[in-house]
């Protein structure tokens, strides 16, 4: 008999903090502390802009490897949960012993590999633990992992910073962690998920994510400028060390907010979801430009931001479960996928830009194509999913399921 997400103990409620703390040491620990401690890292190893930008794309491609991997998640949960702990242990040790920017490089690309394999592992082994009435909001709580993962890297910070090699260390330990405590509490291997057995007709569900796949890629070009660069472009405007990652630590905490309005985003169609919480973040990082520095605007900012990426990657999997109930582990990944395609290319776009043009520019730049991003969700007053050829017959007849999962 499985058991339900509750507040008193359990296994299954241990199994939610455990891959909750994994998804903050995957991402704000290891992946999207890059940027945090960026400014740090260019002043010990001489590393330019453009460069950083360019590491930053190459750690979303491995980041895509991962996620592509995570294909697997219905047969091969754990088997991704422990690739996650090798990668993010192996990468952030290499990071941290790094002599020079090379090394730093490679370590950082393969650390990245760890958020995109834990994703859809995190989804698939929710299911398989927990009711399905209480799977969708442990979903919500699993996803929302991002947002405190980035308050611990942000507070770390403020204990070792100069000394970003310590930081690094630490929060590759943290996620190593995390993820032996999600082996330990998954229940026996081999289990089934309580729904989305049924196997898809051919690739109608993949045709079915063409407008969440195409507004993910151009969501994570937008985004990227934030992750990558969003602390240096404080300190460029003049804001202190300390007070920069203060702002950074708002942005952690954006994200934990969504699970304070995780019940009225997962009551809305996910399209429109969607293009709220896209539209929040690109508004936000509009702000981070010319008015970068004004403190006070700039940690609003950053809490925006915060709350309406992490919501948005929430949306994506809502919208999946609409579209293609029958692989939401296979769907969350292309969409991550996705996702991280567009940092890719968002890095390396940002750090030209901003070697030619500024920071300043570079944030507008990018905070056009969210509006462009958030666009994608928009759809007539009387559309619905049973008007879409593309979403399968199960969607049609199954109600749609109150909150999404993974993480963004």
């Amino acid at each position: 008999m499985k058991r339900t997400l509750s507040f008193g103990p359990s296994r299954g409620t241990a199994l939610v903090v455990a891959g909750t703390g994994l998804v903050a040491g995957c991402y704000g620990l290891v992946r999207l502390a890059y940027g945090l401690f960026l400014p740090d890292v260019q002043a010990s190893l001489d590393l330019g802009s453009a460069a950083a930008g360019h590491v930053s794309s190459g750690a979303s491609l491995a980041y895509c490897l991962g996620a592509l991997a995570g294909t697997t998640a219905r047969t091969r949960a754990r088997l991704l949960v422990v690739l996650a702990l090798l990668t993010a242990a192996l990468g952030c040790a290499g990071m941290a012993a790094a002599p020079g920017p090379a090394v730093f490089a490679v370590s950082a690309v393969l650390a990245s590999v760890a958020a995109g394999a834990a994703s859809p592992a995190l989804v698939e082994l929710v299911a398989r633990n927990l009711d399905a009435a209480a799977a969708p909001r442990a979903q919500t709580v699993v996803n929302s992992g991002t947002g405190p993962g980035l308050v611990a890297a942000g507070l770390l910070a403020l204990v070792v910073l100069p000394d970003w090699r310590t930081g690094v260390a630490v929060g590759g330990a943290l996620t190593a962690a995390a993820a032996v405590a999600v082996l330990l509490l998954d229940r026996a291997p081999g289990a089934r998920r309580h729904d989305g057995d049924a196997p898809a007709a051919g690739a109608r569900w993949v045709r079915a994510l063409a407008a969440p796949a195409a507004g993910s890629l151009l969501l994570g070009a937008a985004s990227a400028v934030v992750w990558t660069f969003g602390r240096t472009r404080l300190q460029e405007a003049g804001v202190s060390s300390t007070a920069s990652t203060w702002a950074w630590i708002a942005l952690g905490l954006g994200g934990a907010l969504t699970v304070a309005t995780a019940g009225a985003v997962s009551r809305a169609d996910p399209a429109r979801a969607w293009l709220g919480c896209t539209l929040a973040a690109a508004v936000a990082t509009a702000a981070l430009g010319p008015a970068a520095a004004h403190l006070s605007v700039a940690v609003a900012a950053c809490l925006v931001f915060g709350w309406g990426f992490v919501a948005a990657t929430s949306a994506l999997i809502a919208w999946t479960g609409v579209l293609a109930p029958e692989r939401v582990a296979a769907g969350t990944s292309l969409l991550f996928v996705t996702l991280v395609l567009g940092q890719a290319l968002g890095s390396s776009a940002a750090g030209e830009i901003a070697s030619r043009a500024g920071l300043a520019t570079t944030f507008v730049v990018m905070a056009a194509v969210g509006v462009v991003a958030a666009g994608l969700g928009w759809r007539p007053a009387d559309a619905s999913p049973d008007a879409n050829p593309d979403v399968s017959p199960a969607a049609r007849r199954r109600p749609r399921a109150p909150a999404p999962g993974a993480s963004g």
